[in-house]
């Protein structure tokens, strides 16, 4: 005999079972933080070039290169939240895995712990999703093309 009983053993499979919703979640959760910080060196490089061309530039545009710059500063500080926001998600749905586990493998109900949990981690990840489309709607209004590019009379219309 191995010295296991049957029924724990049962026990920690279902438990097992049961975390991975859970730890599916936790794999989004990193797949997007992968994406956010992706997007934020992606800020960051930007912005460390246009510094770059500030004392080479006058009139409008340095206003362009200025307003740029600040929208660049509100872009990485909503990211910045993004991560924020999913690492707290991740930690909530790291701790929901551990109250899975102690629920499942001793007489303690956390049920209504864990149900909070799981909610409290959507939550977050939800929050994180609405700071990335800021973050994305601000970077689509700042990638406008400038008219002296456009070559407006060839264009059907």
């Amino acid at each position: 005999m191995n010295g296991f009983s049957p029924v724990a053993s049962a026990d920690i499979v279902t438990v097992m079972q049961t975390a991975l919703a859970p730890a599916f979640l936790l794999v989004g959760i990193g797949a997007m933080l992968n994406l956010f910080a992706g997007r934020l060196a992606r800020i960051i490089d930007r912005s460390r070039n246009l510094q770059e061309l500030f004392q080479s530039t006058t009139g409008l545009d340095r206003r362009l290169l200025v307003a740029e710059l600040g929208d660049l500063q509100l872009r990485i500080k909503i990211v910045n939240s993004a991560i924020f926001l999913s690492v707290i998600s991740a930690i909530t749905a790291c701790t929901l895995i551990g109250m899975l586990f102690i629920m499942g493998l001793t007489a303690i109900d956390l049920s209504l712990a864990i149900a909070g949990a799981f909610f409290f981690a959507i939550c977050l990840l939800s929050c994180a999703l609405i700071q990335f489309l800021r973050e994305v709607r601000i970077g689509i209004r700042d990638f406008m093309i400038r008219e002296e590019y456009l070559e407006t009379s060839d264009r059907a219309e």
